[in-house]
């Protein structure tokens, strides 16, 4: 038991000193709150629909001119592409939604579970498909792997048991207030702090756990998904795997954008106005308070203030004569992603929803990426093809791929000649590995650069998830979901606590709308 003492004394000496933890008073009762919020991403429309149910008044400023953020779509030539996110887990949540609007969730918003999550290839020839039941999965390894059964059945026992750990601590509740800490929960969770091996990198854990280095490369994959270094990143982000291979992969029955559009037309439903084309120049001040924003010249008064946008730029631009947290806004940025929409002239039938092409050179991958700011030779492709699912999102016999690597953030590097030299480099491999001129089959292509990610989302430097996790203390160095210098002043989405993607997203807005019913009604 000798592990936890240093967990909790790096996390108070650092994170936890008085300032890092905060205290608010209770408003007097009030009936209902003029509430703006700033973007209508995934967190912004959760954040919208929470607090209209609470009894709020709420309106969406949106600088774009459809709701999604990131989770959004678009159409070219006869194909639909789903623009950004495109594994579905933890649908409860969406569900959640509904049933606070008095819905039914399986009528206004269905959905399918996976019975394959993804298909893995590798350069060797191996293909392992993962099973949506754990058992089939762990056998689909043992059978094609040099590692066993039960060894899967371990790790995903141990990934479960540090989501159970975490979740109801890290995920579901402000870190940055101390009534968080005296939660009974949050007391037993702290005494297992030792259990959630924050000193090993996850590479290295998972070394530990698995001989097969195509099994360690599957798992190590995991750390992608907010954006990190499986090579420096904690070993505590293996609970990412508990949520696909212990919960399950889940598909939207009109594709991912459904997400986004079905929580857009609930919160219509519910009387959440939307402002679209509206771009916020500011959020107004004063006297350590919020009084609403400003577009233009024009003031718009509002009570309370939430912001769905990246943290940097809403202190940057929107709060631009505010002290900002210059130590949080400096953290390294997560991962970004290059991506190719292509629409492709012919099917594909072995492949599935989601695949996976590895790289033979996993660590000099995430060597180039974050110590060089490049792009390996040899890239990871993820090959996402939602017409397997949504057969109109593609014209009869054809198919439409959504091919992405990840991509360090933008930060000054020539993109036009990285794009090209992946984009050659993305089909050699491709042609390689199915067997078959990629090349001549494109017939319709889009790209998605860090650049225009930046651009269309206002996400610093392209990031997709805010900052890295490749930090052991990187939960505690999130942004909170309110300001401790501002009253009234909220954020929810992928750059705050607790963290991109969309179960983490959603997650953001039910803690600031916890936070506000528990300061303002």
């Amino acid at each position: 038991m000798t592990g936890w003492k240093p967990v909790l004394r790096s996390v108070s000496k650092q994170f936890l000193l008085p300032g890092s933890l905060y205290l608010h008073k209770k408003e007097p009762f009030h009936l209902a709150h003029n509430i703006i919020i700033i973007g209508a991403g995934i967190g912004g429309l959760a954040a919208a629909i929470r607090l209209q149910a609470q009894g709020h008044q709420v309106s969406v400023y949106e600088a774009g001119t459809k709701p999604g953020g990131k989770l959004n779509q678009f159409f070219q030539d006869g194909f639909r592409f789903d623009a950004g996110p495109s594994l579905f887990t933890l649908p409860e949540q969406v569900e959640e939604l509904f049933s606070l609007a008095g819905k039914n969730a399986q009528e206004e918003f269905p959905y399918e579970s996976l019975p394959i999550i993804t298909r893995y290839q590798y350069e060797d020839g191996t293909v392992l498909h993962a099973w949506a039941d754990p058992k089939a999965f762990a056998q689909e390894i043992q059978e094609k792997t040099d590692d066993e059964a039960a060894q899967v059945e371990k790790f995903l026992q141990k990934s479960q048991e540090l989501y159970g750990i975490t979740s109801h601590v890290f995920l579901e509740r402000s870190l940055h207030q101390l009534s968080t800490y005296l939660q009974k929960d949050t007391l037993k969770s702290m005494l297992k702090l030792h259990k959630l091996d924050a000193f090993r990198s996850m590479n290295r854990a998972n070394k530990g756990y698995f001989s097969d280095p195509r099994v360690v490369q599957l798992f190590n994959r995991y750390a992608t998904y907010n954006g990190s270094n499986p090579y420096v990143a904690p070993a505590t982000l293996n609970i990412i795997a508990h949520l696909e291979h212990n919960l399950g992969a889940f598909f939207p029955k009109k594709g991912m954008y459904q997400i986004s559009e079905s929580l857009y037309e609930l919160a219509v439903e519910l009387g959440v106005s939307f402002h679209f084309g509206q771009k916020v120049d500011e959020i107004t001040v004063s006297e350590k308070s919020v009084t609403g924003i400003r577009i233009g010249e024009i003031p718009i008064a509002a009570d309370l203030v939430v912001s769905n946008a990246d943290v940097v730029p809403t202190y940057r631009h929107l709060l631009a004569s505010e002290k900002a947290p210059e130590r949080t806004l400096t953290q390294p940025r997560s991962s970004s992603a290059l991506i190719f929409y292509w629409g492709m002239e012919a099917l594909f039938p072995e492949l599935d929803l989601h695949n996976i092409f590895f790289s033979q050179d996993y660590s000099g991958e995430f060597e180039t990426m974050w110590e060089e700011a490049g792009i390996s030779d040899d890239p990871t492709v993820y090959l996402y093809i939602s017409s397997k699912q949504v057969p109109d999102d593609a014209p009869a016999g054809k198919e439409n791929w959504f091919v992405m690597i990840n991509v360090p953030p933008q930060n000054g590097q020539n993109w036009d000649a990285l794009v090209a030299q992946a984009r050659k480099h993305i089909i050699a491999k491709l042609s390689r590995m199915l067997g078959r001129d990629i090349e001549s089959l494109i017939s319709s292509e889009s790209v998605l650069d860090p650049r225009r990610i930046e651009a269309e989302t206002s996400s610093y430097q392209g990031a997709l998830y805010g900052n890295s996790s490749n930090n052991r203390f990187a939960a505690f160095l999130r942004h909170p979901n309110f300001s401790p210098r501002i009253k009234g002043l909220y954020f929810c989405g992928g750059s705050v606590h607790p963290g991109g993607g969309i179960p983490l997203c959603l997650l953001s807005a039910r803690i600031v709308s916890d936070l506000i019913e528990k300061r303002h009604t």
